[in-house]
């Protein structure tokens, strides 16, 4: 493992975590530097075999340049251009250790590594200590979608003497964010997917959280802090982030929000 690198988030938090863009969330815990679904690419369109083009609106707020070392990439899918850009798949040829998808695992090689859902893995710290990462179920659409939208996958952080920090990916699931709060709540950290997007060949159901989802994950996970991802820099998503901060606040949980 790379040493950590210094703080990109301006906040007192004891788990400093930055959103980047889009899904691309810096979080750094034991010592180690954590990366979310890396997408560093300008704006631009990404076409698909199915048809569909996603665009992206907005540049990364960091460039690759200026993140800096990453220990680990956290990678909830590889198979949509808004979780995994060009630019990102050449990041992961330079990161010692990438966790993902058994899929993704496969199409993608090289440091790769798949995890099945509740399956962990032992990170050694730079202080000695270890990490473990256990990949938490996730669903990015409704029941029944998989073979359409594919393999995805979140994570959960924890090592003696830290908060517990959840990353949910692209994950539409309520019943699932209940199985992983019945085993961690109350989390700390969770940094929730958002943005709503939908697919007309599902009838529009949600493929990712929508802003009242966000709101009642944390209310499940009884999360401290709440960090909203995946709510900006794409055209596809049906609604931003002032969407989830409308929903937390209705909720009464707006104090739990941390944003940029």
């Amino acid at each position: 493992m790379t040493a950590a690198g210094p703080s990109l988030d301006p906040t007192n938090e004891r788990i400093p975590v930055r959103v980047l863009g889009g899904p691309t969330v810096l979080i750094e815990y034991g010592g180690l530097r954590f990366l979310t679904d890396p997408t560093f690419d300008g704006p631009g369109d990404y076409p698909s075999p199915s048809g569909r083009t996603l665009t992206k609106t907005a540049p990364p707020r960091v460039t690759r340049a200026e993140l800096g070392p990453v220990d680990v990439v956290l990678l909830s899918h590889d198979q949509h251009a808004d979780n995994l850009d060009h630019s990102g798949r050449a990041l992961l040829t330079e990161v010692p250790r990438t966790l993902t998808t058994p899929a993704a695992a496969e199409r993608l090689g090289g440091t790769t590594e798949g995890l099945t859902p509740w399956q962990s893995v032992e990170l050694s710290r730079p202080d000695g200590g270890t990490v473990t990462v256990t990949a938490a179920p996730a669903l990015h659409g409704p029941k029944g979608s998989e073979p359409l939208v594919g393999e995805v996958t979140g994570f959960v952080l924890t090592a003696a003497g830290l908060p517990t920090v959840y990353v949910s990916g692209d994950n539409a699931s309520l019943e699932l964010v209940q199985e992983i709060a019945d085993r961690y709540a109350p989390v700390d950290t969770a940094v929730l997917f958002a943005g709503a997007p939908r697919m007309p060949v599902l009838d529009d159901a949600l493929l990712v959280l929508d802003g009242a989802g966000t709101a009642t994950a944390a209310r499940l996970l009884d999360a401290r802090r709440v960090v909203p991802a995946h709510c900006d820099s794409w055209a596809h998503f049906t609604e931003s982030r002032e969407h989830v901060v409308k929903a937390f606040t209705e909720a009464g949980l707006a104090d739990r929000l941390q944003l940029d």
